[in-house]
């Protein structure tokens, strides 16, 4: 497991075994079984996922982890893990980390085994909010902040992870850190490094940005999709790290999907802003001038990381209840079917809204009718043959600030079968059902004012984290490759002849890189994929700028929408709530090129 490459010296293995809460459960038996890995990491944490925990902890104070990766993860693994001597750091204790532990301990002692188990506390910040409410500082100036949170969470960083390996942890249970801590607790342990020693944190830092997304970096969401094989039995990632903070992605022998410079690529711009700032709790990390390299076999290289000084903040992810939401769902087919469902939805819109008016309940929040089928999302890029289906799904959803008036909109849906459009049929999961709007509220609090504590024996003892901050700041990527394009004819390809792209999502942003398949596409992708080009592609999603960013390392370019994702995750109404499909829509861009370019 542990051993070199090339013979550099010490290397470390750790498999992403876990991307969310609910990935494959033949992830982690597929790591362990077949990955020769020295630690296994499961992220289990979004911003939403923390607000679900939080509600279910809120009805048994028992519980608000990830049950299933004590239930079914562990309890499979236990025996295996302590024969393998491998060793586990997950995120998985959510708003709950020591009574996941404990689950846990309980387990292994059921068991006769003798591992031990260390958790990290200290990073939820509901207990004491109302102390804490005025030392926190909204990432907007202009936010205003919740009267109530239903939770609040700070970041951390992989120090204290480090630690509780120090003590002897086998199995590391955290609560919300940042995704890359997961892998780059263990780097500090195994290889002392000191948590000045910035460009090896920033490498270390990547290679968990990398893998924490399981199969998103061998193979899953690529580009080219046709080129990977048997994604029923994809890989999951695996990244072996040198001492210097490079490392090499690869997969277990004997699994499908793929690992190659554009998956890896692509899973390094995603979820990125400026990746000449990269802001984590350990390290600013500047990825710009990263390079991959494709060593074939399903084995690519990453290395030229760089690292600056951390904030003495932490950032902090609170969500807060604002209202209900409900998503109904109806198939109308035959001719004009997008025209049916549409006068269908806002036929349902009328009648409701009469309805409130009469029991002074007031107006919906928010609307959203998408003719899915259609190419709803397209807006005016829809193709005439998509906007003229014979088969459409008229997907219809609503925010009140009361319940009451979406129980009426719910009961207003099955009327339609009768009431209005021919051709309607197929209501998917019956009656629509009430859900709560959970909102994020992103600020800071001081590192200083968070007392950490670490508990490696049953007992909490307090953690404290060395306060290392600096200056931020650095250079903006550079930009090397501003060759023009050569004068003649023009051509017009679609841009996915000459790039990969993969979107993501931070809050109600979305992110879209591009990267070149040739060094040579980038001018001609530079001069298609101007700031005005790609707002105006996406002007009838986003409300807010679009920044350009150059990413040289990769002769890429990444684009960060901002107020794109009609307030993202559960807050929006959209059936595409974090940007997933961004990347795709961007993928048909008519970009101009010299008509003798073989493409």
């Amino acid at each position: 497991m542990s051993g070199s490459v090339g013979g550099s010296g010490k290397t470390i293995r750790i498999g992403g075994a876990s991307a969310f809460w609910g990935d494959s459960m033949v992830a982690a038996p597929q790591l362990l079984a077949q990955g020769e890995v020295d630690y296994l990491i499961f992220d289990y944490l979004a911003e939403i996922t923390m607000s679900i925990m939080a509600r279910i902890r809120a009805k048994d104070p028992a519980q608000g982890y990830a049950t299933d990766f004590v239930t079914v993860t562990m309890k499979r693994l236990l025996p295996d893990l302590a024969r393998r001597k491998v060793k586990v750091v997950a995120n998985a204790g959510g708003v709950n980390p020591a009574a996941c532990a404990a689950a846990i301990r309980a387990m292994i002692a059921e068991a006769g085994l003798s591992l031990k188990v260390g958790v990290v506390l200290g990073d939820d910040l509901l207990p004491q909010i109302e102390i804490l409410k005025s030392r926190l500082e909204p990432m907007e100036a202009d936010a205003e902040m919740p009267a109530r949170f239903m939770s609040a969470n700070a970041y951390l960083g992989a120090a204290p992870i480090a630690a509780a390996l120090k003590a002897g942890a086998d199995i590391v249970i955290t609560g919300r850190c940042v995704d890359s801590a997961l892998c780059l607790g263990p780097l500090l342990h195994e290889f002392g490094w000191s948590l000045e020693d910035f460009d090896r944190l920033a490498g270390g830092s990547l290679a968990g940005h990398i893998i924490e997304c399981g199969a998103q970096a061998s193979g899953g969401l690529f580009t080219d999709w046709r080129e990977v094989p048997d994604w029923d039995n994809i890989g999951y990632p695996i990244a072996e790290i040198a001492e210097d903070g490079s490392f090499i992605v690869s997969k277990p022998r004997g699994t499908g999907g793929l690992v190659s410079f554009g998956t890896v690529a692509e899973q390094l711009v995603y979820e990125i802003g400026d990746p000449a700032c990269y802001r984590l709790p350990d390290v600013t990390c500047d990825f710009s001038a990263v390079k991959i390299e494709d060593l074939g076999d399903n084995r690519v290289r990453v290395s030229h990381a760089k690292g600056r000084p951390p904030s003495d903040r932490y950032k902090v992810s609170a969500t807060y209840l604002d209202g209900f939401r409900a998503v109904a769902h109806m198939t109308i087919g035959g001719i004009d079917a997008r025209e049916k469902a549409e006068r269908s939805a806002e036929a349902i819109l009328k009648r409701t809204r009469n309805i409130f008016a009469m029991m002074k309940l007031g107006d919906y929040r928010a609307t959203s009718i998408e003719i899915l089928g259609s190419e709803a999302m397209y807006g005016p890029q829809a193709s005439a043959g998509a906007r003229a289906s014979r088969e459409v799904v008229m997907k219809l959803a609503v925010s009140h600030a009361e319940k009451t008036a979406l129980e009426i909109f719910a009961r207003e849906i099955a009327p339609a079968g009768t009431s209005f459009s021919p051709g309607t049929t197929g209501f998917f999961g019956g009656r629509p059902s009430p859900q709560p709007v959970v909102r994020l509220y992103s600020c800071f609090i001081a590192k200083a004012t968070l007392p950490l504590s670490l508990d490696t024996d049953g007992h909490a003892q307090p953690f404290e984290t060395p306060l290392i901050a600096g200056n931020t700041d650095g250079p903006a990527a550079g930009q090397p490759n501003l060759t023009a394009l050569p004068a003649g004819s023009r051509k017009t390809v679609p841009l996915v002849r000459l790039a990969y792209a993969r979107s993501g999502d931070k809050g109600n942003d979305s992110n879209i890189g591009v990267i070149a398949r040739k060094p040579e596409y980038l001018p001609a992708i530079r001069a298609a994929l101007t700031v005005e080009a790609v707002a105006g592609w996406f002007a009838h999603l986003v409300e807010g700028p679009v920044e350009r960013f150059e990413w040289p390392g990769i002769n890429g370019l990444n684009f960060l929408l901002h107020q794109a994702l009609g307030g993202g995750g559960i807050a929006s109404l959209r059936n595409d709530p974090q940007g997933k499909a961004f990347a795709q829509m961007l993928l048909d861009f008519p970009v101009p090129v010299p008509v003798d370019w073989p493409i």
